[in-house]
Parts: structure tokens; C-alpha cells; sequence
């Protein structure tokens, strides 16, 4: 029995899905300010994972999405336990850029436990939609799959890591102002990068000869056989 053939699109696009994340998760440390705006500077790479998602899933559908997303996880989770070992080293006595290092490394396990599981939440539950409405809508109505999913996606991500990873250390009130700011950035960001994102799965539909309607499947985001 063959194995299910992967395209050199859908292989750069989940290489491209995983740099995004791990890139993202360095990018955390550091905060900018964007006009009145203050945010971490994650917020630059993060909703490209989002977007890719949503290439992902409407071109090649659920199944593909899923393994996209597990891999990002285990990806994800390598780098982290990579991270804190290189922490645990003793840094050599010459060496002085010991406590830059644990601050851009040393990311608290709290925070990255939160960061993991929101990003599974948010994930999966953009891939479901996505796949759910283009099913309802027999392939029609790109643009509102795309928006709508992606809200519901950075929506649970927030709601998820914040309170995880925060909570009792950062002011309730704070905390919903957080999560509100993060949500209708990112979802902002999708709306401005949206015209290229139609360009893009277009041209994914043409190139790859596919535009899978997910009829008949399972949603269980543990069938990782079926591709």
C-alpha cells in the first residue's frame, strides 16, 4: 500500500506553519509599541500560522490540516525542551551574555504550557470551521470562512493563554483588555493580508489540481492516520 503522496506546496507551507510558531514563541520577549497600540512582537509572525491554516484547510481540507497542526505541536514542544536544556547548561566563565539568554530563552513552563494548548485549541478549531462552512456553502463565501475562523481561532487562543499563563499574576480588568486587543489585532491583520490570502489558495487550487470538501470525515483530532 502507498503511502498518500505530499506536494512540494503543501510541504513548504507546513515547513513555513512551523517556523511561524517557533519564531513567534522568541518573539513573545519582546514588547513594541505600534502608534498607541502596545503589544508583544510575536504579533508580526503569529496570524500567518492562522492564515497558512486556512490555506491548508481549504485547498487539502481537514485531514491535512490536522497533521499540519500535530506537527507544529511536536515541533513546537521539541524547541521548547531544547530551550530550556541549552538554560539548564552552565554558561562558561567568560561568557557574559548569560542573563539575556535565559530572558529570551527561559520561557516560564506555565507560559509555555498555556502557549501550547491555546495553540491547539485555536488551531483546531479555525480548521473545523473552515472546513464546516465551506462544506455548508458548497465552496462559496471564501472570504467570510477565512474572517470568521479566524476570529473564532485567536478568540479561543486568547481566552486560553492569557488566563493560563497570567492569571492571578496580571489584574483581571487587565486581562480582558489583553485578550480583547489581541483578538481584534489579529483578526485586523487577516482582514488587511485577506486579498493576498484569495490570491494565494487560487493559486494552491490551480497548481495542486485540488479543492477537497471534507464529506464523510472525522473531526476527532487524533486520527492522524487518515490523510
Amino acid at each position: 500500500m502507498k503511502s498518500p503522496a505530499v506536494s512540494v506546496p503543501f510541504m513548504f507551507l507546513g515547513i513555513a506553519f512551523c517556523v511561524c510558531l517557533i519564531a513567534a514563541n522568541l518573539l513573545e520577549t519582546k514588547i513594541i509599541q505600534i502608534g498607541s497600540l502596545t503589544i508583544t512582537a510575536g504579533f508580526l509572525i503569529f496570524p500567518v500560522s492562522y492564515i497558512i491554516n486556512d490555506c491548508i484547510a481549504e485547498v487539502w481540507g481537514f485531514r491535512r490540516a490536522r497533521l499540519i497542526i500535530w506537527t507544529g505541536f511536536a515541533m513546537n514542544f521539541l524547541t521548547l525542551l531544547l530551550f530550556q536544556a541549552a538554560v539548564a547548561l552552565p554558561g562558561a566563565p567568560f561568557w557574559q551574555g548569560e542573563g539575556a539568554f535565559r530572558f529570551v530563552f527561559g520561557l516560564a513552563p506555565r507560559i509555555a504550557a498555556a502557549s501550547l494548548l491555546a495553540f491547539l485549541a485555536g488551531s483546531f478549531l479555525n480548521a473545523y470551521i473552515m472546513s464546516r462552512m465551506k462544506r455548508a456553502s458548497r465552496g462559496r463565501h471564501f472570504s467570510a470562512r477565512a474572517l470568521l475562523s479566524t476570529l473564532a481561532g485567536e478568540g479561543a487562543d486568547s481566552l486560553i493563554f492569557f488566563p493560563c499563563a497570567f492569571g492571578g499574576l496580571v489584574p483581571a480588568d487587565e486581562l480582558v483588555k489583553l485578550m480583547i486587543i489581541q483578538i481584534a489585532a489579529k483578526t485586523l491583520y487577516e482582514v488587511i493580508a485577506l486579498p493576498l490570502t484569495i490570491r494565494v489558495v487560487a493559486a494552491l487550487k490551480r497548481l495542486e489540481q485540488c479543492d477537497v470538501y471534507d464529506d464523510s470525515i472525522s473531526y476527532s483530532i487524533f486520527r492522524l492516520r487518515e490523510l
